[in-house]
């Protein structure tokens, strides 16, 4: 007779844990919101790991875009998707705000996932769309969401519009050239003397390219402490605000929240004599005529985006000997990239023309190596990256702000104490000078440790679109603009033979042309 043993039943019952994801949104791509979005997925992670009887199964965040439509949040999308692959049996969220302002996305969505037996949790309305009347309210409350962002727009256009046409609307960023003095624009005269040379420049037939090299050259800086380009040279002979006018509304956004080119379709607004002039309204004129004249020879049509993708190359090449940009030129019956200091100096920089075709041959057998081995190069270079950047940094960025609040709360304290005279001056003094110093100590790691994290960031994302263009297996034959834009940050010319492609998820690959 067969020997029988009993197998207890596990405590739980054989039950398997729910496993739970979170979803995080911030609206804007500032550091202080990002950082704020670290805090959160720090958070989510510690909550959901707390509980016994559920898995994390990740945190899914987007960066930088609006709540009123779901088309653009890769984030949401991706933990649907995974939702389909059966990973994730419940969800947590702040709010329907950072879930969806749209009625019909929200509730498309959770009815989506309901069939699934997917429920979602909104921690501020303390909503279980598992629950059956959690649905209705989801309902109505999705509903005030898309309304008060709806009003909210209208109610700033209709403000905006109003000063718009009282001539009180104040320009936020000033051009090159002026400052905003307490909300007007004022003249700075350094920068002015350097856009009146511009405009002379260009009116004496010198093109916005040639224009933006000898200001390079010359040292001087754009708005932005960058360089300049022929495209920055040629937006500011665009401006009309250098003649002391105005025209406001160049740009609008439509009910779905996407931001146009003003071409006739809303009212725009001219405010003659708004500030001050750089420019007469005859030079003005003069240099767009010679712009518009230039670009007509050259099949270029104003408000046309003829340069758009053109060359994904351009300006993405970089002299591995002496550091400046290539530029593209025609040869005798091809096309190529040169140094631009060799074509001004040969004795400066000894790099050679390199033909085009053979650099798109080699982004080609790039990506094809990377798609063939992903799993032995970019699976694991993921996973230095993610154990190098997240938890330790986020635990020292959390010490710090405490850090500083206790600092910030010590000051406050012997001020207080001084004030009553119950503190020696010169005690005061010493202890106020040693606190500040460190206030600004701890001010100046958290604002480093911020930076880096934003930067490690880009590379994360920059690796999970590579990382999902691999996944796919695709071979290409043909050099596609798009991929390269979207991978490639830029490329270094060690030599006529050898370039190397620096990846915007971090890594440099080298390859032989």
């Amino acid at each position: 007779m067969a020997r029988i043993t009993k197998i207890e039943a596990a405590k739980d019952n054989g039950r398997r844990k729910l496993r739970v994801a979170a979803y995080a949104r911030v609206s804007t791509d500032s550091n202080e919101q990002l950082v704020s979005l670290e805090t959160q997925k720090n958070h989510y992670e510690r909550y959901i790991k707390a509980r016994p009887d559920w898995e994390y199964a990740g945190l899914y965040y987007d960066e930088g875009v609006s709540g009123t439509s779901m088309a653009k949040r890769d984030g949401l999308l991706r933990m649907l998707d995974d939702c389909d692959r059966g990973l994730i049996d419940y969800i947590i969220v702040k709010s329907i705000s950072r879930f969806s302002r749209n009625t019909v996305d929200s509730i498309e969505t959770v009815r989506r996932l309901c069939e699934k037996g997917i429920y979602i949790f909104f921690e501020k309305e303390n909503i279980d769309t598992g629950k059956m009347e959690g649905e209705l309210l989801l309902s109505i409350l999705s509903s005030l969401a898309e309304s008060e962002s709806h009003s909210i727009a209208e109610n700033n256009k209709w403000s905006i519009q109003k000063r718009y046409q009282n001539g009180t609307f104040k320009i936020g960023y000033t051009p090159y050239g002026y400052d905003n003095v307490d909300g007007q624009m004022v003249i700075n005269a350094e920068q002015a003397e350097t856009v009146r040379w511009i405009f002379e420049a260009v009116l004496s037939g010198m093109s916005p390219g040639t224009v933006a090299r000898q200001l390079n050259e010359k040292g001087v800086r754009t708005k932005r402490d960058g360089r300049w380009t022929g495209h920055t040279v040629n937006s500011m002979i665009r401006n009309e605000k250098y003649t002391g006018d105005v025209i406001m509304q160049k740009t609008y956004t439509d009910d779905r929240f996407n931001r146009h080119i003003n071409r006739g379709e809303r009212t725009q607004y001219l405010a003659r004599d708004h500030h001050e002039p750089i420019i007469s309204r005859d030079a003005f004129e003069a240099a767009n005529a010679i712009i518009d004249a230039n670009g007509l020879e050259k099949g270029i049509h104003k408000d046309e985006d003829k340069y758009k993708n053109r060359y994904a190359m351009s300006g993405k090449i970089i002299c591995g000997e002496c550091g400046c940009t290539w530029k593209r030129v025609k040869l005798v019956n091809h096309f190529g990239f040169s140094c631009n200091t060799h074509v001004r100096d040969k004795n400066a920089c000894s790099m050679k023309t390199i033909a085009e075709e053979p650099v798109k041959a080699a982004f080609i057998t790039l990506m094809n190596k990377l798609t063939y081995g992903r799993n032995l190069i970019l699976l694991p270079y993921a996973e230095m990256l993610k154990s190098s950047q997240r938890s330790g940094n986020i635990d020292r960025l959390t010490e710090l702000d405490a850090l500083i609040e206790k600092n910030t709360e010590r000051r406050n304290q012997i001020m207080q104490f001084f004030t009553k005279g119950l503190l020696d001056p010169a005690v005061y003094a010493e202890e106020s000078d040693d606190l500040t110093e460190e206030a600004d100590r701890l001010t100046s790691e958290r604002d480093s440790l911020t930076i880096q994290m934003n930067g490690n960031r880009d590379q994360a994302d920059a690796l999970d679109r590579l990382l999902k263009y691999t996944a796919k297996g695709t071979m290409i034959t043909e050099f596609d603009p798009s991929l390269f834009t979207e991978h490639v940050d830029h490329i270094v010319v060690y030599e006529r033979t050898e370039i190397g492609f620096a990846m915007k998820c971090g890594p440099v690959f080298r390859e032989r042309i």
